[in-house]
């Protein structure tokens, strides 16, 4: 028997579910607990003046499939009911969206939240193993995505449920270790004065650290988006821009270590998002882990530590979708992040 506190954070059906980005947003809709999601085309933010357009135009003017309740991840902090995007000029405003769209339960979430929801679900045919020993089942997990920014969230078992902890761990500082460091760091763009992780790890931190790494070696930048830069790191056709890739590995590395040990990660670090799809090859290299492990007088501890890349192309929907099917599973606070039409 449902207990009436289950009852009440039972979701309606049909469920639309959206992973909001900086630059991509990505819908499906959940029409039971038993059907596979049915998604809809990545569209790009930039493309569509509000979240409700976006919605209207992309999603539901292509089903006839009218969705009772929402639960939609956003990059950036959830807070009131006019929620900014970090990196995005979209504002979500759950009570005006009920109204325009005609829906009566939504749930906002931090996107790394959904990533967090994903963990707990994905087969492991979706995770590339990064080293490490084994994930202990029960064990607390860590979720990294260096994407149009840097998210971050961890997920703890309690009580028979997964607990997502979302934050924003992807601005904490990052700062120089080697000889290399201090003559790059110099160079790096900063945001009033520091340097936080997130200047280094997403798509302008390849670009940042590209840029620094040029100015260190007296050349003039050849290369301009993410995607080339990785492509002349890979192919070998840049020696700055390979540079600029093993540099992002040891910093992603650190950073990652750091995490394992804030939550003692026994159930793993897991990396998200297109930029670590797109380099395995370099994860791969020794020089990862050596960054990873690197953390006196805890290498032992780090060595047993498990990192994984998730390969699922949309694993925050995934997440998602687990939720909206049995919410009992997840320990998700929703006080002031569910808003309900009223009647």
């Amino acid at each position: 028997m449902i207990s009436s506190i289950d009852t009440e954070s039972l979701l309606h059906f049909p469920v639309l579910v959206g992973d909001i980005g900086g630059t991509n947003a990505r819908f499906a809709i959940l029409v039971d607990s038993y059907a596979e999601p049915k998604q809809f085309p990545i569209l790009q933010t930039a493309d569509y003046a509000t979240i409700d357009d976006a919605i209207q135009s992309a999603v539901l003017d292509h089903t006839s499939i009218q969705p009772r309740s929402a639960v939609l991840a956003i990059a950036g902090p959830v807070d009131g009911d006019e929620i900014d995007l970090t990196n995005c000029p979209w504002v979500v405003k759950p009570k005006q969206m009920m109204e325009t769209l005609g829906l009566e339960d939504i749930t906002v979430l931090n996107d790394f939240e959904a990533q967090a929801l994903a963990v707990a679900s994905l087969e492991s045919e979706y995770l590339e193993k990064i080293g490490g020993g084994e994930s202990e089942p029960n064990g607390s997990r860590v979720v990294l995505g260096p994407g149009t920014g840097l998210g971050v969230a961890g997920l703890i078992r309690t009580r028979q449920t997964w607990v997502p902890v979302p934050g924003e761990g992807g601005h904490v500082d990052l700062g120089p270790r080697t000889e290399r460091d201090f003559e790059i760091f110099p160079h790096l763009e900063r945001i009033k004065g520091r340097i936080s992780a997130e200047q280094l790890l997403c798509g302008r931190g390849l670009q940042n650290i590209y840029r620094a790494v040029c100015k260190a070696n007296g050349v003039e930048p050849a290369l301009e988006t993410p995607a080339e830069i990785t492509g002349a790191a890979l192919d070998g056709s840049s020696r700055e821009a390979k540079e600029t890739l093993e540099l992002f590995v040891v910093y992603l590395g650190r950073l990652a270590g750091d995490f394992a040990l804030t939550f003692m990660a026994h159930g793993g670090i897991y990396l998200a998002g297109g930029i670590v799809q797109r380099i395995i090859p370099a994860l791969q290299d020794a020089s990862f882990r050596e960054a990873f492990e690197d953390k006196a007088p805890h290498e032992e501890i780090m060595k047993t530590i498990p990192v994984y890349v998730i390969t699922h192309p949309l694993a925050a929907l995934s997440g998602l979708s687990a939720y909206a099917r049995t919410p009992m599973r997840f320990g998700v606070p929703t006080e002031g992040r569910r808003w309900r039409k009223e009647g």
